[in-house]
């Protein structure tokens, strides 16, 4: 019988775990059954994955994909190759992004910045932005305002007027939006001058904040909000033998590089670049692989439902067959 550990967490993770010794075939198996007792505990559905790719795949544009979805945190996957047809600014949220590939020219009143692979960024609420990718991939990230950077910029966006090679000024629509951005809440759409939009960052000293991670092993946290905890995960290989559970929120993970197995109490599953998936609060769960393994971890203290397809399903796996996977 396999022997592992529990690190039984609480958000916003600012106190040691508690930590418990487990007979792992215990942890994922069913529950005991008394005769002539009634039955104990609900039916819960499997731990399910969306799949949205990781590598660029060349496609008409259009709006964002959404993936989980609540009234306090938006997730989206978007793929462009060309400009997005308006400026926005968001009322009630500040908007986050992870660069997953490709190259985007993010353009704002409070300067421009050309994002690659690996780069994080934050418009704040009310700062105005469009884009301009070329075979980008990016994941996005709507919070209620204020949300905080949780390390250092490796640097900031400036004025650049023209914002990219081939940029002429015209007059385009800005849309301006409220709850959380999502679609149908527009507020209004009007036209702009998008010259004198980028013109006023001379005016502003705030600029957007470009983040990237160190190479220490675990979860770096790059933005903090009250509610919301957005990092990036890397571990060189993991055995499984340490369990998480989270008391208190649920964590929504991405592949970005590498695969490896997840293993939960709802379920066991294979993990691919450009996998999403979403472990439910107070679910005891592991990762094993045997190479380097990259995925952003979102952890939320209030329910975030999925809204795309689910493309596959977790399956149970009694304790022998995990511990074969080692």
């Amino acid at each position: 019988m396999g022997t592992v550990q529990e690190s039984l967490e609480a958000f916003p993770f600012d106190a040691a775990p508690r930590v418990f010794r487990r007979r792992e075939e215990q942890l994922l198996g069913d529950p005991v059954v008394r005769p002539g007792a009634p039955r104990m505990g609900r039916d819960h559905p499997p731990i399910e994955v969306v799949h949205l790719g990781a590598e660029y795949v060349d496609l008409p544009f259009a709006p964002p994909r959404g993936v989980y979805e609540s009234d306090f945190l938006r997730l989206e996957w978007q793929t462009m190759n060309g400009r997005q047809p308006f400026y926005h600014r968001n009322c009630d949220v500040d908007e986050m992004s992870f660069q997953v590939t490709g190259v985007r020219t993010l353009m704002t009143d409070i300067g421009s910045v050309d994002l690659v692979a690996g780069d994080f960024s934050r418009i704040p609420v009310g700062v105005v932005h469009d884009n301009y990718g070329r075979e980008d991939i990016h994941i996005l990230f709507y919070v209620p305002a204020p949300v905080h950077e949780a390390i250092p910029a490796e640097r900031t966006s400036r004025v650049a007027i023209p914002p990219f090679d081939g940029w002429e000024p015209s007059e385009i629509n800005e849309m301006i939006t409220e709850c959380l951005a999502g679609p149908g809440h527009d507020i209004v759409l009007a036209p702009a001058d998008e010259q004198a939009l980028l013109e006023h960052a001379a005016t502003e000293t705030d600029r957007i904040q470009v983040l990237r991670p160190g190479d220490a092993p675990g979860t770096t946290w790059v933005y903090r909000s009250s509610d919301v905890l957005i990092g990036r995960t890397w571990a060189p290989a993991s055995d499984g033998r340490v369990y998480r559970r989270i008391r208190n929120a649920q964590e929504i993970q991405y592949q970005l590089d590498g695969r490896r197995t997840l293993v939960t109490q709802r379920g066991t599953v294979r993990l691919e670049p450009g996998d999403f998936v979403k472990i439910p609060a107070g679910i005891a769960f592991t990762s094993i692989h045997h190479e380097p393994s990259t995925h952003l971890t979102v952890v939320s203290a209030r329910e975030v439902p999925r809204v795309a397809e689910a493309t596959r399903t977790a399956e149970r796996l009694p304790a022998a067959e995990i511990e074969a996977l080692r």
